[in-house]
This record gives C-alpha cells, structure tokens and sequence, in this order.
C-alpha cells in the first residue's frame, strides 16, 4: 500500500471526522480508507485513532503524526508548484472555502470564468459560514468576512459587505411603517442563525430582536429568509448583494437605511507567502476580477 496515498487519506480523515467523507473524496470505500490508516498505524507500531461506534479522536501519537502529514503533503505540493513555475504551466486543483451568500453571488461566476481561462487547473469551492480554523481546513484559499484575529495570515482585501434591512410593500402597508431600530420590537423579524449558535443580526442592535427566540423565521440560509420576506413574513437582515435583484424589481423595499450594521471588510486569506503557481494564478484571477467590478 503507498504510504503517501495512506497519509493523505489520514490527513483528511482528520481535518474533515470522518472515513466516509475521505473515502467519497478519494472515491474508495469507507473500508479501503479504514486499512490505509490501519497501514500506518501497522507501520508504525502506535494507534493514530480511537475508535468507538458513536465517534473517533486521535491519540497522542495521532495529533503528533498528523502534524507531520500536513507538513509533508504540504511541502510536497510546494515542491510541484515550484516545478510547474518553472515550466510556467500552472496545473492542479485549488481548494477553496467560502461563505454561502458571498459564494453564490459573486464568488462562483468569477470561478467560472476562470475554468474557462485556465483548463489544467481544477477549483474545489466549498461554501461554509462555520468559523474555521485557517490552520486545521483542507483549504489552499479562505474568503471571510468580519475583522481579523490571527496576524499570521496573509490577508488581500476583497472589498467590503454591506448589510441592510428589507421588507416587503405588503407588509410593511398592513404593519405600518417601521422609522427606528426600536420599532423591530413591534414587527415580525427574520432571522440568520450559524451553525455555532446566536444570530450575528443580534449584533449592534439595540434589543434582542433578531434573537433566536424572537423570530417567526430562523434559518441558516439567506434564501429561505428572503424568500419569506417577499411573502410579507417579516423583517429582514441580509447582505445586500442578496436582496439587490429583488428590492431592484420591488418585491422588496429597503427600511432603517441609516441605521443598517456597518460594513465588515471581506477578505481572502492564504496560509504562506510562497504560493505554487495555481494558487497565485487563482488569486491574482480573483482580486483582479473583484477590482474590476468595483
């Protein structure tokens, strides 16, 4: 058994808690990725993962092994990155990892169009508003929105995301205009809830409206509200660049302009410096593309 393909499948195994995952993206079963970790565990003579019908986490000897794993398939990927530099040839896949609503609206045409410019390179692009750890996430590229915390990112701006308040004519024309932030107590809102817990809408705002336990609608998906809010369900607390086509059209109209969140910076994030030809081909793509827009 190759021990290189046996790490990569571990490293993965880890990064994403689960055989069956890696073994949907290797596209071998769950009980082929199941004897690639029991190789190594073999070959080294030490147990990677604890097993147990409800979960599994590593060993000591697990986290110390899988540190290497990433660092090895990591320099692996440099050192093709640096060939293909030098055949000037950028080849490969691009894992990237985005928030749903930026994704759909503006990231995915700019990945299509780059498909289309550059043949030999794949993109991966998974879109997830869970807060994610730069370090642990099988991912060349991250786009996230809100402020920076970790200094050891490098960090290129993508611009800006702008929230605003939506409500449809109907409603607004049955419950009565909506003139301060404290009228939301009186009105039927639509809330954002992430996978960690309390709605971000919750936020700078001067009482719990958007709060979990407060709204007729809660979903982690920005879709869903808008739907609802065309319906007349309530309020709304969206990015903007999701409700533009429908408060263009009418379907929905912009309230509280003045009192909207402030904008939270976007920005797309990368883990080194030294980048391999693809994924400085993708970003360069990407910033140029968003610049372009602007």
């Amino acid at each position: 058994m190759d021990k290189l393909t046996s790490m990569k499948v571990f490293a993965y195994i880890v990064e994403h808690g689960s055989f069956r995952s890696a073994a949907h993206h290797f596209d071998i079963s769950p009980t082929m990725a199941g004897k690639h970790v029991n190789f190594l565990e073999q070959s080294l003579g030490a147990q990677l993962i604890h097993r147990t019908t409800r979960k599994q986490s590593l060993t000591e000897a697990g986290k110390l092994y899988y540190q290497e794993c990433h660092r090895i398939i990591e320099d692996i990927s440099n050192a093709e990155g640096m060939v293909h530099t030098l055949i000037n040839q950028p080849q490969g896949t691009v894992k990237v990892n985005c928030p749903v609503t930026y994704g759909k609206k503006v990231l995915a045409p700019i990945v299509a169009a780059f498909l289309a410019q550059y043949p030999s390179i794949n993109v991966e692009l998974m879109l997830d508003n869970n807060l994610v750890d730069p370090f642990k996430i099988d991912a060349d590229v991250i786009i996230r929105i809100g402020d920076l915390v970790d200094s050891s990112l490098v960090a290129r701006a993508l611009g800006h995301y702008q929230m605003t308040y939506c409500a449809a004519p109907s409603y607004i024309e049955k419950k009565g205009d909506i003139d301060s932030l404290e009228d939301l107590s009186n009105h039927s809102c639509l809330g954002f809830q992430y996978h960690q817990g309390e709605s971000q809408q919750v936020l700078n705002l001067p009482s719990n409206t958007f709060a979990q336990n407060k709204t007729r609608l809660t979903s982690n998906n920005g879709d869903v509200l808008k739907y609802a809010a065309i319906q007349g369900s309530g309020v709304l607390l969206q990015p903007k660049i999701l409700v533009e086509e429908e408060v263009e059209s009418g379907l929905l109209v912009e309230i509280l302009e003045s009192s909207a969140p402030q904008a939270k910076p976007i920005n797309l994030l990368y883990r080194s410096k030294h980048l391999s030809l693809k994924n400085r081909t993708f970003i360069n793509f990407v910033l140029d593309a968003v610049s372009s827009s602007d």
